[in-house]
């Protein structure tokens, strides 16, 4: 049985620079066609815009007030709400409350670096 808790799982930061903690995926468990992990914005940040090129996202907002961008628009999120992130949508979420923005993110296939492209404050891609 596969069972993670948040307190034993190491943190590390996303080629899109949030921090996060990868609860369950092939890493870790038998799960192999999807990610969960708890994610981490400081107050004041922001992950870098990117996008997946195979990976669908939701996000599940647990603590902390952001604005959420996908693609061209734009919404204030809080705890509760899920966000869709369709593959190849460019996307960013930043925290603007002074605590620490948290949310689950669920991934399928499972979140892998390679599967992360960024894209600078011009709209266009950075090398990887």
């Amino acid at each position: 049985m596969d069972i993670q808790n948040i307190r034993d799982v190491p943190s590390f930061t996303t080629k899109d620079g949030s921090e996060i903690r990868e609860l369950l995926a092939h890493r870790n468990s038998v799960i192999q066609n999807q990610s969960l992990a708890e994610a981490r914005v400081g107050p004041g940040l922001s992950t870098q815009p990117h996008y997946h090129p195979l990976t669908e996202e939701i996000y599940y907002i647990l603590e902390g007030t952001g604005e959420m961008t996908i693609g061209d628009e734009m919404q204030v999120v809080a705890p509760g709400d899920a966000i869709a992130i369709a593959p190849g949508k460019i996307h960013t979420i930043r925290n603007h409350g002074d605590q620490a923005l948290r949310f689950l993110c669920c991934c399928a296939p499972c979140y892998e670096h390679h599967d992360t492209v960024l894209i600078d404050e011009n709209g266009n891609e950075i090398p990887s």
